[in-house]
């Protein structure tokens, strides 16, 4: 009897790190990486749009002189915007074609 009591413990035990232990470990790696990723991808589109605004600004001559001084901010944001529509485009693409039937 103590022997089989002894094997129950291990069994629970076991079948509790197989069921628990492991796929956190594996959860805390994927969100690990998905967090890196969106860390850099965000400083990535932030400097891009500083890019994009000072190209604006220094490489349009005087085309935004004067009444037209803010036009390239009007123009970045209209590219954040884009850059977040598009996103929001593909993040509902891939949930409507997770929950399709395949």
């Amino acid at each position: 009897m103590p022997t089989l009591a002894v094997e129950l413990k291990d069994l629970v035990i076991a079948y509790i790190r197989q069921e628990t232990v492991v796929p956190l470990k594996s959860l805390g790696r994927f969100v690990a990486f998905g967090v890196a990723g969106s860390v850099l991808l965000s400083m990535g589109l932030v400097l891009l749009v500083l890019a994009v605004l000072r190209a604006l600004q220094t490489e349009t001559g005087e085309v935004f002189d004067g009444n037209w001084s803010v036009a390239p901010y009007v123009i970045t944001l209209l590219v954040c915007v884009a850059v977040a529509a598009l996103a929001a485009k593909s993040i509902n693409a891939a949930k409507s074609r997770k929950g399709s039937p395949s």
